[in-house]
């Protein structure tokens, strides 16, 4: 069992910055494929990026590349989600989950995820 817990969202105006946070307890955490996830209201949860156990390789929705940056302190515990120029349309629930798969393409799908965190919120005001 692993237990997720996200933090560090907000509201921000549209170019600026926000740092996403997921914390996690439970089973050894450098064990899992980690992502995060965001769910605008009345659309469905979307991949938003990804990132390896050993944190040597992530990847990204074309939506945000160039101005997401994800990553993961195995000895902390802890991954992470700089948001940068953020865009109104970046308003969401943001989720940190976690997955057991070994297969890293298999991280771009939420249904492959076995952990989730309860989510928080982003909102980028223009």
């Amino acid at each position: 069992q692993v237990q997720l817990v996200e933090s560090g969202g907000g509201l921000v105006q549209a170019g600026g910055s926000l740092r996403l946070s997921c914390a996690a307890s439970g089973r050894t955490f450098s064990g899992y494929t980690m992502g995060w996830f965001r769910q605008a209201p009345g659309k469905e949860r979307t991949f938003v990026a990804s990132i390896t156990r050993n944190g040597v390789i992530t990847s990204y929705a074309d939506s945000v590349k160039g101005r997401f940056t994800i990553s993961r302190d195995n000895a902390k515990n802890a991954m992470y989600l700089q948001m940068n120029s953020l865009k109104p349309e970046d308003t969401a629930v943001y989720y940190c989950a976690a997955a057991a798969t070994t297969d890293f393409w298999r991280s771009y799908y939420k249904t492959n995820y076995d952990y989730w965190g309860q989510g928080t919120q982003v909102t980028v005001s223009s």
